[in-house]
């Protein structure tokens, strides 16, 4: 699963990278340790609006006929496989986004019950930015008539690195490479085109 990431880089380099615009600058978040249950606000890319950085959806995926904010615990994470089948994703599957980090962290169990763990930082081998395959939503608070927009990071199979590193779970987000960041924002293409584990070039460090 992915429940930690980093995204340390400034504003000015990630527009470059994703040639777009932060839709409000001043809330645009940098981190080295972003933690998912957390539920910040992290820089995302819409279908809708490819030349727009986000700065307004949190992590952790709220669905629209949800009854309270609380749903967003059990929602971090999507799994490509079933996300079409589940009731917190099946309505959105073509609602989906980039999300922009510069890494993400996973921990290595040394024994059966992962009471000794190492911890590993994961980045891109050819960029200090990439993405990660993710889905979105908007939900609104009835009470306040406030929307709340929010999204789950996609995971998938782990290819043969992220086995070692996450041998626990054996799972990974689906990293996108750079050609398949308009594919997945394409919705007229399958979830199954990237239910495969990545063979994105990353590297991974104890830390």
């Amino acid at each position: 699963m992915c429940y930690y990431t980093a995204q340390n880089v400034p504003l000015a380099k990630v527009e470059k990278r994703f040639q777009a615009k932060a839709d409000q600058p001043e809330s645009f978040l940098q981190s080295d340790f972003i933690v998912g249950f957390e539920y910040l606000n992290i820089p995302v890319i819409l279908d809708t609006s490819p030349a727009i950085i986000s700065t307004n959806h949190h992590w952790g995926l709220i669905p629209s006929w949800s009854k309270d904010i609380d749903f967003r615990k059990n929602t971090l994470n999507a799994r490509i496989e079933t996300m079409d089948e589940k009731a917190s994703f099946k309505n959105v599957t073509s609602n989906r986004c980039l999300v922009i980090a510069s890494s993400f962290y996973e921990w290595h169990w040394n024994d059966e019950k992962g009471k000794s763990k190492d911890k590993y930082q994961i980045h891109s081998a050819e960029d200090e930015l990439f993405a990660m395959a993710g889905i979105y939503d908007t939900w609104k608070n009835l009470q306040t008539n406030e929307s709340y927009h929010s999204f789950s990071i996609v995971t998938t199979v782990a290819n043969k690195q992220m086995e070692y590193i996450h041998n626990h779970k054996k799972r990974m987000p689906v990293i996108l490479k750079k050609g398949d960041e308009a594919a997945w924002l394409d919705t007229t293409n399958s979830l199954q085109d990237f239910a495969f584990p990545y063979s994105a070039a990353m590297v991974g460090f104890r830390v």
